[in-house]
């Protein structure tokens, strides 16, 4: 018996790195798995069907159950075809786990309108409608008084959850994601639904091309425990995916075997007046405050510390 035996799962981004770990694993765990994936280049260039479809061929070489699509989460009516298409092949939808994704890194000063439009409709927008077409489904089905398990996970990042610089639009969309993330566990709770996302960090066409990072990475390649491998955050997805899991509206990160639940936003000092401020008296009571955010990782963790903020 597999952890996720009789579930279906939508797995968008699953051609390639931590997409098709997922895929393969939660196949082998007994899911039957729809593969989305466009095909296209690590900016969003071009398709190409051969990837998505080479991983729902794995599958099914393996024994699994799987189909492709190549679908386009960043369209309206797409994202509705490729909800409908695990509902076709298999009968029903359980989880969706939200990883597609491209980078266009540029400082701010230097970033076009495209980069930005662009990098944030497929994150954030391409999150956006996907879910909001498996919600669709989940509460017809509700309504109908199917009380089933159902599950999303999405795809955020150290970038948007602790700053990166030269990713003001890839942080921007993955801080909404996280966002995202909590309003669908509140909102959709009454259809039975869970919503959790992850902020992972591993080697992957993305985080290659990270300046100095993609070295870093490589060199535990062969190691006894490569902490950089797309697979070590598969197990996280999949037990997130699991009916049994009791985890909603939470963010985790991971790397490697660390495994962290993250807080949020959270108000860590104040100060108050019991009438209006003065500008002078408000700067002068706030003096204590650090003046700029504190690094979670310093010293000898730097190199880490930038990989958990840039994540995937």
């Amino acid at each position: 018996m597999g952890t996720l035996d009789g579930r279906v799962a939508v797995i968008t981004g699953g051609g390639r790195g931590l997409g098709r770990e997922h895929a393969l694993l939660f196949a082998k765990e007994g899911a039957k798995v729809v593969v989305n994936d466009l095909g296209g280049g690590p900016a969003g260039e071009g398709s190409d069907i051969s990837a998505a479809q080479a991983v729902a061929d794995e599958i099914v070489d393996a024994g699994g159950e799987a189909v492709a699509n190549t679908d386009s989460v960043t369209d309206w009516e797409g994202a509705r075809r490729l909800i409908r298409s695990a509902v076709d092949a298999f009968g029903d939808l359980h989880v969706v786990v939200n990883n597609a994704g491209i980078l266009r890194d540029r400082t701010l000063v230097n970033m076009s309108e495209d980069e930005f439009d662009t990098v944030v409709n497929v994150h954030l927008k391409g999150t956006f409608a996907v879910t909001r077409h498996a919600a669709e489904y989940w509460r017809e089905q509700a309504k109908n008084g199917i009380d089933v398990d159902r599950v999303l996970i999405n795809t955020s990042s150290g970038s948007g959850l602790h700053g990166n610089p030269g990713q003001a639009n890839y942080a921007s969309a993955k801080a909404g994601i996280a966002a995202m993330t909590q309003i669908a566990a509140k909102e959709l709770a009454r259809y039975h639904v869970r919503a959790n996302a992850i902020a992972p960090v591993a080697r992957t066409r993305l985080t290659e091309q990270t300046p100095g990072l993609g070295q870093v990475m490589t060199e535990s390649i062969g190691a006894d425990f490569d902490e950089w491998h797309p697979a070590n955050i598969s197990p996280l997805v999949a037990m997130l995916a699991a009916a049994d899991c009791r985890f909603t509206g939470q963010v985790f990160r991971v790397s490697g075997g660390d495994v962290g639940l993250y807080q949020g936003w959270t108000v860590v000092d104040r100060v108050s007046s019991d009438k209006r401020w003065a500008i002078d008296d408000l700067a002068a009571a706030t003096a204590h405050m650090p003046a700029e955010p504190v690094s979670e990782l310093p010293g000898k963790h730097n190199e880490k510390a930038k990989a958990i903020r840039g994540g995937v």
